[in-house]
């Protein structure tokens, strides 16, 4: 049974994700373009924002993003210990693999970016930190499926729509299971073109002293660049990448 969802709070977010680099501010007519929301609604969720911090008025019927954002932005960068010692094993992880990289955790039903290196090619895919990607149809998100107990994975499924976002998305339950399976013997996830077609990723767990999951990391970019050779050049070189996460993280071994 899906877990629902409260639209209010979901459309507050859609709101919010309106804002880029290069859209530092928005008027009620954006929202009634962009997220189909009539004009009184719209104007609600501006007000609603604006009271709550989130948005300041920039100029007549136009808002940018509140400092009460920031401020949830640092106390988030405060907790987040893992993304900077992260971040140097990812630049070196897409020096060596001239790919993207990313690490991950897993919340709420969906896999979270905390990290990720650039691919220095004139055709690359990114990736923003902050990011949430569905855990079903990503490497990272199989990774974590399949270090799962038995139960959680099962809540999981139970609790998930599982859409075919390409034709290549495993949505019925016994073929992920048998994936999940086979990812947990082997050690690694791939994703060709599961999620979004053209693109394709490997990714490998960085396991604590008590074997479980704190993080994955990954390599993925177009799939005409990915072929089974180069994953396997990409899978020894993740390897070493989530073993220095590990020293760094407790050491090395004795």
């Amino acid at each position: 049974m899906a877990i629902q969802l409260n639209n209010s709070v979901a459309r507050a977010f859609a709101i919010l994700k309106l804002f880029s680099e290069t859209r530092r501010t928005i008027a009620a007519a954006d929202l009634v373009r962009e997220l189909d929301l009539n004009a009184i609604t719209a104007h609600r969720f501006l007000k609603t924002l604006e009271g709550e911090g989130a948005l300041v008025a920039a100029s007549k019927g136009r808002y940018r993003l509140g400092y009460m954002l920031v401020d949830l932005g640092r106390r988030a960068e405060r907790e987040d210990d893992l993304g900077p010692l992260l971040q140097p094993v990812l630049d070196g992880l897409s020096a060596d693999t001239q790919e993207a990289s990313m690490a991950t955790l897993y919340q709420a039903g969906m896999v979270v970016c905390i990290a990720r290196g650039l691919a220095q090619r004139s055709l690359s895919v990114d990736i923003r930190v902050g990011s949430r990607l569905e855990a079903y149809c990503t490497a990272h998100g199989k990774l974590w499926l399949a270090h799962m107990t038995p139960s959680e994975r099962s809540r999981y499924l139970d609790s998930v729509e599982r859409l075919a976002k390409t034709g290549a998305t495993l949505t019925k339950r016994d073929e992920l299971l048998r994936e999940l399976k086979a990812i947990a013997a082997q050690g690694y996830a791939i994703n060709r073109g599961e999620r979004e077609d053209g693109i394709s990723a490997i990714a490998v767990p960085v396991l604590g002293r008590d074997g479980q999951m704190v993080t994955a990391l990954s390599s993925f970019g177009p799939t005409s660049r990915l072929s089974d050779a180069v994953l396997n050049q990409s899978l020894a070189t993740l390897q070493r990448a989530a073993l220095e996460v590990s020293e760094r993280l407790y050491g090395r071994p004795t």
